[in-house]
């Protein structure tokens, strides 16, 4: 079957490099638009060291006005928590809430809580910026990863609210990672046409784990970003990327690069 406007990416080898847990969320979409996706996660997602600061919040959760999630992994983990520390969702009622985008929105409704807040971009800029005028004098409790940008405590907190920040899980570099991204470009019949790249994290990994000797290659592939932030960090690695979705989400990116195809291939 020949590529066509149902299936796009016939024919096209895309690279992966989400976390394995997640990765079928961009990888079907791919997938379904025709394109052999090889998954090779970058990034690995772990409880935190302890979960003494995002228990001890969960304990007090009465005396938050806000509670800010930026992604699914933090939703997970939160309501893990709660649960092992039999606290009922319906204690969390009273709470505004603010997640980042609509796959933290629908796991966050999936445990039965209003999400308030979802900004038009899913990026922390534009989190405090639904958020503005709204956190004045309140208590805000900000669950994330253990690594994470300081955007949002920060502007937040110069706005007058009092934020606590927890760490609900950590991502580390999986194992097996290096040697299979290094084997995957070693040989240009099974080199990915497209690279994607779905958090900053992502990206900084996979140009730590790529051997330098295989960069050379990446001017051969086409780079994809969900975002701003992702992109900006290509770039300042001296990677810039060749597609950047216009909606920050998985469908978004699946579509993004069937565009790019569709745009690069020669017209009848």
């Amino acid at each position: 079957m020949s590529p066509s406007k149902e299936n796009p990416l016939k024919g096209w080898r895309i690279l992966t490099t989400r976390a394995g847990k997640q990765s079928g969320g961009l990888a079907k979409p791919l997938r379904d638009l025709g394109a052999e996706v090889i998954e090779i996660p970058t990034i690995e997602i772990r409880p935190p060291g302890s979960y003494q600061a995002l228990d001890a919040a969960l304990g007090k959760i009465g005396k938050y006005d806000w509670l800010i999630l930026t992604s699914v992994n933090g939703v997970e983990a939160m309501f893990a928590r709660l649960e092992h520390l039999r606290i009922a969702p319906e204690k969390l009622h009273h709470l505004h809430i603010a997640a980042i985008g609509p796959a933290t929105q629908r796991e966050i409704e999936r445990h039965g809580l209003k999400v308030n807040v979802t900004p038009e971009k899913y990026v922390a800029e534009s989190v405090v910026e639904a958020l503005r005028g709204k956190t004045e004098g309140k208590r805000v409790l900000l669950v994330r990863a253990k690594v994470a940008r300081d955007v949002l405590p920060i502007e937040l907190s110069q706005a007058g609210a009092t934020v606590d920040v927890v760490e609900a899980y950590e991502t580390v570099v999986p194992a097996e990672a290096k040697a299979r991204l290094n084997q995957l470009f070693a040989n240009e019949a099974t080199r990915p046409k497209v690279v994607t790249f779905t958090s900053s994290s992502t990206a900084t990994n996979f140009l730590e784990l790529l051997a330098k000797e295989h960069y050379p290659a990446l001017h051969d592939v086409l780079l994809a970003s969900i975002g701003p932030v992702t992109s900006a960090t290509l770039s300042k690695a001296g990677f810039k990327p060749d597609i950047e979705a216009s909606e920050y989400t998985m469908k978004g990116l699946a579509e993004a690069i069937a565009n790019e195809v569709l745009a690069l291939r020669p017209s009848k």
